[in-house]
């Protein structure tokens, strides 16, 4: 049965006029649509969620060139355990994975596989206030953050270690702390009647200007800590101190022309400006506490409005607008959700893949198409011709249509099955015309979507 949003919480006045500044956002995003998404586009995949930190793509999947998901992968590799996802920038695909009581850092040719250099620290496989779910997980979580302007390289451990490495020097050490150890940071507190859960240090850190923005979750300090990219040095320290969630990084967005940071944090969905002086105020809080602080799904933002969901007891998703001055609205409230998947917004529709690939309208958060076989582990990117590229399950890759072309069905193009035999936790990555996916053993493969490239 399909599911129904609640009835607005604002005035007629307020629904007209978010959909009037939805209308003008998507104008220059058209725009820049229109300008890179030939089929010869190509674009790096630098963050966390991509170029845009939204789960899209200027590339076109290739399809209508007859692109297809081949049947001999481009290249394999091995890069140890963990559910970080990699990022690619000017033909270097950067990874990391734990084995043998240490983390590594690869910095590989994107094409080959090539390794071109790599660094290793000492590193446990878990967080050192980790309890419960030992069995499912191992490693590092937290995917890698590039900094276009410097060419350094941040990654952050299970356990708090946070380096910046110099990718134009062999991966050279530039500056490293723990984030446990400077800030004190207890385990999580059990914040429902189900049981206590502590994953470590998990969200992907965050640059923005001259700052590196990392969730910590150190109560006595703040939820989320900028520091100086180059040095290390603190900057500010935000003015929430919940406990760190347990989401795959944080979401940028704009409110009235002011930048900010969406946090999904232990207890609530966070928003903190990012100005000076103001850097680190709260915009606005609001309560969302899920079962073993597990809402790994990041929150996902589109102009000034952020959408946030979760299985576990929330079993719902919603849409807030955010205002400087009044803090956060509910739009709608609907009681579908995705549980690992970070949903994606996509020509005024969401997009996730978990238990079913589902479409909802952007406006009402009305359901209007599920299906297909993908269960809890689940990711996906919107291409710039209107497709979503998917890795789900156990290792299952697939191309389906959004609603541009299917507009009342799910509608998978292709799909190949057992690529992997592990949890495709990892989100993921599409860049330079080539897919790549990972699984938390630390297998990848590469694949192309350019029809000549295939062929080789």
């Amino acid at each position: 049965m399909t599911d129904h949003p609640s009835p607005l919480s604002r005035r007629h006045w307020r629904r007209k006029r978010t959909e009037a500044a939805s209308h003008r956002r998507l104008m220059p995003v058209l725009l820049i649509g229109a300008l890179l998404a030939g089929p010869g586009a190509a674009a790096d995949w630098p963050h966390w969620r991509g170029l845009a930190r939204n789960g899209t793509s200027p590339e076109s999947s290739g399809w209508d060139e007859g692109a297809r998901l081949p049947d001999r992968e481009l290249w394999r590799g091995e890069f140890g355990e963990g559910a970080t996802s990699p990022l690619v920038v000017g033909g270097t695909l950067y990874t990391l994975g734990w084995r043998d009581h240490q983390d590594t850092v690869y910095a590989v040719d994107a094409a080959t596989g090539a390794v071109r250099w790599k660094q290793s620290y000492p590193c446990p496989p878990y967080g050192r206030h980790a309890t419960g779910d030992q069995m499912f997980y191992r490693g590092v979580s937290a995917t890698p953050e590039y900094d276009p302007s410097t060419g350094l390289l941040y990654t952050l451990s299970i356990d708090g270690d946070l380096h910046c490495w110099n990718t134009k020097a062999s991966g050279k050490k530039v500056w490293s702390l723990n984030l446990c150890d400077r800030y004190a940071i207890p385990r999580r507190p059990k914040v429902t009647r189900s049981g206590q859960r502590d994953y470590g240090t998990c969200s992907a850190p965050m640059v923005h200007g001259d700052w590196l923005l990392v969730e910590a979750g150190a109560p006595a300090h703040g939820n989320l800590i900028a520091l100086n990219k180059r040095t290390g040095k603190e900057v500010w320290i935000s003015a929430n101190k919940d406990p760190a969630g347990h989401t795959g990084g944080l979401a940028p967005l704009t409110v009235e022309g002011v930048p900010c940071v969406a946090v999904l944090t232990a207890r609530h969905l966070v928003v903190t400006r990012l100005d000076p002086p103001n850097a680190g105020g709260e915009v606005a809080s609001v309560p969302w506490t899920t079962d073993y602080i597990n809402n790994i799904a990041t929150p996902t933002a589109d102009g000034n409005r952020v959408i946030v969901t979760s299985h576990y007891n929330m079993q719902s998703t919603a849409m807030f607008e955010i205002n400087l001055n009044e803090g956060a609205h509910e739009i709608w409230r609907v009681q579908d959700a995705s549980g690992v998947c970070t949903p994606v917004v996509f020509e005024g529709h969401l997009y996730w893949a978990n238990r079913g690939l589902f479409c909802l309208d952007l406006a009402t958060g009305r359901r209007l198409w599920q299906g297909g076989n993908y269960r809890d582990a689940g990711s996906c990117i919107a291409t710039a011709d209107g497709r979503l590229l998917l890795w789900a399950n156990d290792g299952d890759l697939s191309i389906a249509e959004t609603a541009r072309r299917s507009p009342d069905k799910v509608r998978v193009l292709q799909e190949r099955q057992g690529v992997f035999h592990g949890r495709a936790w990892p989100h993921i990555v599409f860049a330079d015309g080539r897919l790549y996916v990972r699984d938390i053993g630390g297998a990848m493969k590469c694949f192309a979507l350019r029809p000549q490239e295939s062929k080789h």
